[in-house]
């Protein structure tokens, strides 16, 4: 326990000389300041990069098909095949790990043709045929009505469901959308709902100029009779589609007779891997960012030690005269390694309520100006803020461990002898 004697004592100390005190605190204060700020900023981009997943189910991947790179079964190098319906219900029977099996096929592109029409508006835009379930494996908000459901699919009803790019390349400013008609590739579709994007991993304009239709009117209006362009496949929880994808692809290989050794013939992107490494790389990084600021405030530690050795130098007749009075050892150390804890704990509070303060500005720079991509948030936990702590805690103590040792070596005859 602290007794008001040993409180004043040590302000007395540190007091002594205050600038350098000060130089020696800040040494800790700047420390400590860059560990929470790497950690901050490591969040941040962290926040911003995982937001590019947005509402994706993660546990995602998304094949197709390509050109088969060898010859199996009598069939040459270099075919083109394509997915079927039979294969979407082929997974969804042969692999209950899976919840959903999404089809689509695609027409047009942002960069194509013109494929869309209404009145003496025109617009180049890509149309997806879909299943409802779509819209749970990619993220998009519903502003007006709703998106496609199974009543759409079944009875093959030709409307759909148009981004906020659609919305302003072909209707007027505050022109109602709902119940209107649209016409693609010749095709008249009813307009029952809009979206906007919300978060995305790929070209948020290219995605908002994009019109979602039912899978099957989609087939029967552009004949593509029972061809599925790819898949999006999302595995339950508690599965990893990774660990999965071999088998599904083999599954596929099988079924389209494809060399079972042809890695070129399905293309493939695995959400969840891609997933995995990003949080892999951030976990690095934190790491990185807890070992930098150790570093810095190790140098911080070093200086105080210095310091308190040169302190117990100074007073080294003062600890005889103790020593001399009936001072036990262990009454010097604790003297000096709690002047020594208490100058580490001050300064490196001090450093993390300036960091928390840099980090407050940060973030309302950022609401005040807008996001920044690939950065949001920059933040840190109460759990780093204790572990902070604790590092100053036992940094405290190692900084004054060894001056503390040097005064209680000497003995009290020879320290009052010392000028």
């Amino acid at each position: 326990m602290f007794s008001k004697d040993r409180w004043d004592e040590i302000l007395e100390a540190l007091n002594a000389n205050k600038f350098r005190t000060l130089l020696t605190a800040f040494g800790v204060f700047w420390g400590i300041t860059i560990l929470v700020l790497l950690l901050a900023l490591t969040n941040g981009l962290k926040n911003g990069v995982t937001a590019g997943f947005g509402n994706f189910a993660t546990n995602s991947m998304f094949i197709w098909t390509q050109q088969t790179s060898k010859p199996y079964k009598g069939l040459p190098k270099g075919r083109r095949f394509n997915f079927k319906l039979d294969d979407v219900a082929s997974l969804k029977n042969d692999f209950p790990q899976l919840k959903y099996v999404s089809p689509r096929n695609q027409l047009g592109g942002y960069s194509g043709a013109n494929n869309v029409v209404r009145g003496t508006k025109t617009g180049a835009f890509q149309v997806n045929g879909d299943y409802p379930e779509f819209i749970k494996q990619q993220p998009m908000d519903i502003i007006q009505g709703r998106f496609v459901s199974y009543s759409d699919i079944n009875a093959k009803r030709k409307v759909c469901v148009i981004g906020t790019g659609v919305v302003k390349s072909l209707y007027d400013k505050n022109e109602e959308t709902l119940g209107t008609y649209i016409k693609i590739n010749g095709v008249n579709f009813m307009v029952i709902g809009t979206f906007k994007v919300s978060n995305s991993q790929g070209d948020k304009e290219e995605e908002a100029n994009t019109i979602f239709v039912p899978f099957t009117s989609f087939g029967q209006a552009f004949n593509f009779a029972d061809n599925v362009g790819w898949l999006a496949l999302t595995a339950n929880d508690g599965t990893n589609i990774t660990t999965l994808k071999p088998q599904l692809l083999e599954s596929l290989k099988n079924r389209h007779k494809v060399h079972p050794e042809d890695d070129r013939a399905i293309g493939n992107f695995d959400l969840s891997e891609a997933f995995g490494r990003v949080n892999g790389l951030f976990s690095i990084l934190s790491f990185v960012g807890y070992f930098v600021g150790a570093l810095v405030l190790m140098s911080g530690i070093i200086g105080i030690s210095n310091i308190m050795l040169i302190v117990v130098k100074e007073r080294t007749k003062e600890i005889g005269v103790r020593r001399a009075l009936g001072a036990t050892p262990w009454i010097i150390k604790s003297q000096v390694l709690q002047e020594s804890l208490i100058l580490t704990i001050l300064s490196g509070m001090v450093g993390i309520s300036f960091a928390a303060a840099v980090i407050w500005g940060l973030n309302y720079a950022l609401d005040m100006n807008g996001p920044v991509e690939n950065f949001a948030n920059p933040s840190v936990s109460m759990s780093v803020v204790f572990i902070a702590l604790f590092i100053l805690v036992v940094s405290g103590l190692l900084a004054g461990l060894i001056p503390a040792n040097s005064a209680t070596k000497m003995k009290p005859v020879d320290a009052l002898r010392m000028e």
